[in-house]
């Protein structure tokens, strides 16, 4: 608990200090995003398309190639029998507006229609301060994108630093669970959980997920994530 008390004491500062380095990075996400809309079809190949649509812990920051959240998803995806291929549509950096902008332009890019949209955003918002009544209002902008297009969509949700207060905390920490109430999505409540404030499952950041992180994390959302497919 200490260690967790720890980490959230340090999060906006370590946010700042990786945003700062992380600059270049996430506009190199966003610019590949904007000039391969994934026509390249994978998707081809598996009966099922799941798509990670997220921030930096779905984008896989810092991580090789193949040990990101949809890789390690597809791969224990496979382990429970289901022929799924999980298109990673996570941009470091985001947060729920910049999510927002470019749902349409990434569901349009996809080569076919996704069976399931995983949601992941919010977390960049709550390491800004950035208002939980307007992180609210863009995730149930997407969620309702993705319900008139006719997707299945799921949340991850994340949980309020409590050095930004109670006020801030219970607004912010609502979220997810009221917008997965409103839009009949499956919620998984709090994405690193048992990996936060670990600092053997994390970057040298102390925010981000390393290999092992997101073994943890996979293990815990997979199950989740294969309800999903079956409903």
């Amino acid at each position: 608990m200490a260690g967790k008390l720890f980490y959230y004491a340090l999060a906006p500062l370590l946010f700042q200090l990786v945003a700062g380095c992380s600059d270049d990075k996430a506009a190199s996400d966003r610019t590949q995003v904007k000039r391969s809309p994934a026509r390249s079809d994978h998707s081809a190949e598996h009966s099922r398309l799941v798509v990670v649509f997220g921030d930096s812990l779905y984008a896989g920051y810092g991580l090789k190639q193949g040990e990101g959240f949809a890789p390690e998803l597809q791969r224990a995806l496979s382990r429970k029998g289901l022929d799924a291929y999980v298109h990673n549509a996570g941009v470091s950096g985001d947060t729920s507006a910049a999510g927002l902008q470019r749902l349409a332009f990434t569901l349009d890019g996809l080569p076919r229609k996704p069976d399931l949209v995983i949601v992941g955003l919010g977390g960049n918002d709550m390491l800004r301060g950035l208002s939980p009544e307007q992180t609210r209002a863009n995730l149930d902008a997407i969620l309702n994108e993705l319900d008139k297009r006719h997707i299945h969509a799921m949340l991850t949700g994340m949980l309020a630093a409590p050095n930004l207060g109670k006020d801030y905390a219970d607004a912010f920490n609502a979220i997810y669970p009221d917008l997965a109430k409103k839009h009949s999505v499956p919620l998984y409540p709090f994405f690193l959980k048992d990996v936060t404030g670990q600092r053997d499952l994390l970057l040298e950041d102390g925010i981000h997920p390393n290999a092992q992180g997101v073994d943890i994390i996979v293990r815990h959302v997979a199950p989740v994530v294969a309800s999903s497919l079956a409903a």
